[in-house]
């Protein structure tokens, strides 16, 4: 496995293409700008969207590290088709808007990035770049709907093992689905614990870091990219214990203020520290794994 995968270092190279369509970037960013405030606003200023501009910041940078490569691919589409691909994503966008559906027009705003990098460097271009690309979806904020459909199965679960766990160790603990109650305190289990914020922060984290270390090897990205799965989960179990003791032993107050934000942060490190040794190994095994194959090949014999 090549570890050191090169990502290329930016280099002067020809931003003719783009620089020479600031009137439609500046447009779009007009155009734009109220689906900006509410992601900003409404989404990355809570918990469960506070990953958002450090995967917007991050995607970016990748994807400026990426232009390079694209070089000699660069070829812009049929005019028809580049303005057929803008005027669609513009059209939902505005759609959208006008629907007061929100979550949908910030992934039509999306599509529509996507159509103008189209439209200025061509499909060959934009499949050198599908690693960015794919990554910045993580920072759009994910409906309500579909948050509360994934959340409900990890919140009851989080809470049915977290009741047993400590009702096994002696705590008199019981729960009526993700409501907890451990001798005179009731509690209740939050989306913000049950583990898909911290999934969602962890896997885009953690496809960064594999893509950068391990860009070589998509199989071994997307055996590392898997594991963060259950680490997350298993983080926001951790976490939802920590709360539930500090409330028994210290009290709700304390459980419900700096402790809470304390002991989401030290689970969150303890996940991206383990999602490292998980790193270290696997990437030990993988390695046996390869080196095994290659002495189990047959020598070629001379003749």
């Amino acid at each position: 496995m090549d570890n050191t995968a090169a990502i290329p270092k930016a280099r002067g190279w020809s931003w003719s293409s783009l620089i020479s369509g600031w009137p439609v970037w500046l447009g779009l960013a007009i155009v734009s700008f109220s689906t900006w405030r509410f992601i900003t606003t409404e989404n990355w200023s809570t918990e469960q969207g506070a990953h958002g501009p450090l995967v917007l910041a991050s995607g970016l940078w990748l994807l400026v590290r990426l232009l390079p490569e694209t070089e000699g691919l660069r070829q812009r589409p049929p005019p028809l088709l580049a303005f057929g691909a803008v005027g669609v994503m513009a059209f939902f966008m505005l759609a959208f808007r006008a629907a007061a559906v929100i979550e949908l027009e910030v992934y039509a705003l999306y599509g529509l990035f996507l159509a103008l990098l189209y439209a200025f460097i061509g499909a060959r271009a934009l499949a050198v770049l599908w690693f960015p690309l794919v990554y910045l979806v993580f920072a759009v904020p994910v409906p309500e709907s579909l948050v509360a459909a994934l959340t409900n199965p990890l919140k009851l679960w989080i809470s049915e093992t977290a009741v047993w766990l400590l009702f096994e160790v002696g705590y008199p603990i019981a729960n009526s689905g993700v409501t907890i109650q451990i001798g005179p305190y009731q509690l209740l289990v939050a989306a913000a614990c049950a583990g898909l914020i911290s999934l969602i922060t962890l896997t885009a984290l953690t496809i960064f870091y594999a893509y950068l270390n391990h860009r070589a090897d998509w199989q071994y990205m997307l055996t590392l990219a898997v594991a963060a799965i259950p680490i997350a989960i298993f983080s926001n179990l951790v976490r939802v214990l920590i709360l539930i003791l500090i409330t028994f032993h210290v009290g709700e107050a304390a459980a419900q203020g700096f402790l809470h934000n304390f002991a989401g942060m030290t689970t969150f490190a303890i996940a991206l520290v383990t999602m490292f040794v998980v790193d270290q190994v696997l990437m030990t095994a993988w390695k046996s794994a390869k080196r095994r194959q290659k002495s189990d090949q047959p020598s070629p014999s001379l003749s």
